[in-house]
């Protein structure tokens, strides 16, 4: 297939079946790292600079500014590249260096904050350096993925259309809380659609999303130290709350079960699955969404000195394969 501009390479229809992580159900994770932006956050991008530039806002020569934890900063340096945009992509210490190097190389200034906002985060001190700029610069454009629609409406009807169009029942989906725009977005349109499919909520623990104690977070993508304007609670049917440490475990798991590095949120979504598997009836059809792949955390989750100095050596343990339960099993006497 031959595309004409790079931010068109949208795979939405990839899903790989993770055998064994549930026992006696089945489950689907739609791989969102595989378009050329390497994320998820490439639907939301399109959408909220589209959505600017059919209402006026945006034109040419315009300048874009958003806060990132990192894979929205590619995704947008992506997409104003090629409609010759400025964008100036505002960051924090927890950003990894394979996607700050990207956004730079894609032409975007980059700004990054250092200091904790109140609740032990930095979301609130980028969201404090973007309102400074704007009221220094009327011509930046805030696109805010916190509180624009076109950002849920990008997954209504791109990420959960694709789910239901490629896997037709399901009976459960996994879906992680950042912005929540996947989350609010995939909840509207199964309830529209797919009344019957229960949606689990995923975060990570330190995030106050889901109302719970505010703390420090290490790994990107998932959580939020203000809870994001275009989220409702009571939305899903579960909130699950996941520690990062388990997130980094079963992110390794994945790789050396299933040969397949996956994300910081993604190791959350199915960490949450895996925590879960007792509310899941055998025989279930459950989609899990991955937000992006893993090489942009090789020198962190996947790097064993960064797992041990951040966390300890817990996340270090290997989860049992099917093998290890056999030979336990036997060992257990009748």
């Amino acid at each position: 297939m031959i595309y004409q501009r790079a931010h068109q390479i949208v795979n939405d229809q990839i899903f790989l079946e993770m055998q064994g992580l549930v026992e006696n159900s089945t489950v689907y994770v739609k791989l969102e790292g595989l378009n050329a932006a390497g994320s998820i956050k490439l639907k939301p991008a399109i959408a909220m600079i589209e959505d600017a530039e059919r209402r006026g806002i945006l034109t040419a020569g315009g300048h874009v500014i958003e806060s990132t934890s990192g894979s929205l900063g590619v995704a947008i340096a992506m997409v104003c590249a090629e409609k010759g945009y400025l964008f100036t992509c505002v960051v924090d210490p927890n950003v990894s260096r394979q996607s700050l190097r990207t956004i730079r190389a894609l032409g975007a200034h980059v700004v990054q904050v250092r200091d904790r906002d109140a609740n032990g985060g930095y979301l609130g001190t980028r969201i404090a350096v973007i309102r400074e700029r704007l009221g220094n610069d009327s011509t930046l454009l805030w696109l805010n993925q916190y509180a624009n629609p076109a950002n849920p409406n990008a997954h209504a009807l791109g990420t959960a259309t694709s789910i239901l169009r490629e896997l037709g029942h399901v009976d459960q989906v996994f879906i992680g809380a950042g912005t929540t725009g996947t989350l609010m977005g995939c909840a509207e349109h199964f309830r529209r659609f797919s009344p019957w499919t229960r949606i689990v909520a995923v975060d990570s623990v330190g995030s106050v999303t889901f109302g719970g104690a505010a703390g420090p977070r290490f790994v990107p993508g998932l959580g939020a130290s203000r809870r994001p304007d275009i989220y409702r609670s009571g939305t899903a049917d579960a909130e699950v709350t996941v520690p990062e440490s388990e997130a980094v475990r079963m992110c390794r798991h994945v790789a050396r079960t299933y040969g397949v590095l996956v994300g910081g949120s993604t190791g959350t979504v199915l960490a949450a699955l895996a925590q879960s598997a007792e509310q899941i009836p055998p025989g279930s059809r459950v989609a899990a969404i991955s937000p992006d792949m893993g090489d942009r955390y090789v020198d962190t989750v996947y790097d064993d000195d960064w797992v041990l100095d951040t966390f300890g050596p817990d996340p270090l343990i290997p989860y049992p394969t099917a093998r290890d339960r056999a030979v336990q099993n036997r060992k257990v006497p009748a």
